[in-house]
């Protein structure tokens, strides 16, 4: 079920298990998950990109195996707030693994993730190989924990 916001998402959620945050590239998508209270969010891992199938054959097997309860996408908006094509491609990729799951599924505004995930590792001073190698999951982390925050502040009202 694709969730319009955050709301919707928060209310489709039970109150424990663990989410996963994607950051889908063109090449490459990041993927990150949550602890089982949904405070922190760590990076996992980067898929390379295929066909869609076995893309969500993979991010499916991820999701079995750590038992986890919702799907958050980074939706790559224009820095006007408008959206784009990725955007529409993000939104397509949504609508194809809807098909395949019965998670709720929402959006959260990626802006400036790549950026923050950059900036970070080179605070950790991580060579630039170690850095192309770990941006799309850690970027990935930078969303999920934006809307694990969201979440947490739905929570206390």
């Amino acid at each position: 079920m694709i969730c319009p916001d955050m709301i919707a998402f928060a209310a489709q959620l039970p109150r424990t298990g663990g989410v996963a945050g994607l950051d889908l590239g063109t090449k490459t998508i990041g993927v990150a998950v949550s602890d089982g209270l949904r405070s922190v969010a760590s990076p996992l891992l980067t898929i390379r990109r295929r066909k869609f199938g076995l893309d969500a054959q993979a991010l499916l097997a991820i999701v079995a195996e750590r038992d986890l309860r919702g799907l958050i996408l980074g939706l790559p908006m224009n820095m006007d707030g408008s959206e784009g094509p990725r955007c529409q491609s993000t939104r397509a990729f949504a609508r194809n693994l809807e098909n395949l799951t019965d998670l709720p599924i929402s959006f959260w505004d990626e802006r400036l993730s790549t950026v923050a995930a950059e900036r970070a590792m080179l605070e950790a001073d991580l060579s630039r190989a170690k850095r192309a190698e770990a941006i799309d999951h850690v970027a990935a982390a930078f969303i999920l924990q934006g809307a694990l925050d969201r979440l947490r502040y739905l929570g206390a009202q």
